[in-house]
Parts: structure tokens; C-alpha cells; sequence
């Protein structure tokens, strides 16, 4: 950021911060997916493990962790519910037997066709165009590996 032309107290402004920009527009767009997913019996984190497996599956629990960004601990209780719910199954890796394949099912291949028209939708209810989305998109993914690959000390 460049700070030359912020007077010093405008720097720890809220609204200046862009870890507070974040969070509020996650939590926006997050409860603007509620009413679109509720109709499919999805909450917002199983539609991005759907989302993950119908781009990705079948595919290894680690993997799909890592595609997600999510801890495994986290992961393991979506992934218990959409089985339960029927819409993916848990196997043994049949090229490793101490790894878990998770893949879609039928049911769970139904609902792709309904997930189809969420975009558009969301699109829709956000006044975005497709071209802000990509932008957007873009300009997320260089903050999420900017965040990623940030020192931790």
C-alpha cells in the first residue's frame, strides 16, 4: 500500500485493513449462497467439497484437503455428512489401502445438474457481471497465494 499520501492515523482505520475487507465480504457472499443452496440441502462449505469433487473425483482425502485449503479435522465431518446424505461415498484407496478415496454417487451426480445454475444465480443476486466474477476471482487467488506463501514468524 502506498502510504504517502495517508495522513499517519488513517493507516489503523477499519476500512483500511485489508484483512477486515475480507472477512466482511466473506461473510456477505457466504450468507448470499444460503438461500441458493438451502433448496439443494447444502451448506456453503459442502457445495465447495461437491464442487471440488465433481471437478476433481474421484480422489484422495489428502488431496481434497489440500484442494480446499482445509485442515483434515475440518474436512472429516463435511465429509461424513454428504455420505450420510448420500451424495458421496468413502472407500479404501485401492492403490493404497491406508488412504480414503472419496468419490461422488449417483445421487450426488443428480445434484450437479441443480449446482449448474448456482453461479449464474449468485451472479444474479450479487449484481456481479461474469466479468467482475473472473476478475475478482483473479485478484482473490493472487491475495490467497500472497497469504499462503507469507513468512509465519
Amino acid at each position: 500500500m502506498d502510504t504517502t499520501n495517508l495522513r499517519r492515523d488513517d493507516l489503523l482505520k477499519l476500512e483500511r485493513q485489508l484483512c477486515f475487507g475480507l472477512a466482511v465480504a466473506s461473510r456477505a457472499v457466504i450468507s448470499a449462497y444460503k438461500p441458493v443452496l438451502d433448496p439443494m440441502g447444502l451448506t456453503h462449505p459442502q457445495y465447495l467439497v461437491m464442487l471440488a469433487l465433481w471437478e476433481h473425483g474421484p480422489i484422495g482425502a489428502r488431496e481434497l484437503s489440500e484442494k480446499l485449503h482445509l485442515d483434515p479435522g475440518t474436512l472429516t465431518p463435511l465429509v461424513k455428512r454428504l455420505e450420510k446424505a448420500g451424495l458421496l461415498e468413502r472407500r479404501k484407496n485401492p492403490r493404497d489401502e491406508r488412504a480414503i478415496l472419496i468419490e461422488i454417487t449417483a445421487q450426488g451426480n443428480a445434484l450437479r445438474e441443480h449446482a449448474l445454475d448456482v453461479p449464474s444465480q449468485m451472479m444474479q443476486r450479487l449484481n456481479l457481471s461474469e466479468e467482475k466474477v473472473v476478475e475478482l476471482c483473479e485478484i482473490l487467488g493472487s491475495v490467497v497465494n500472497a497469504g499462503i506463501s507469507a513468512p509465519r514468524e
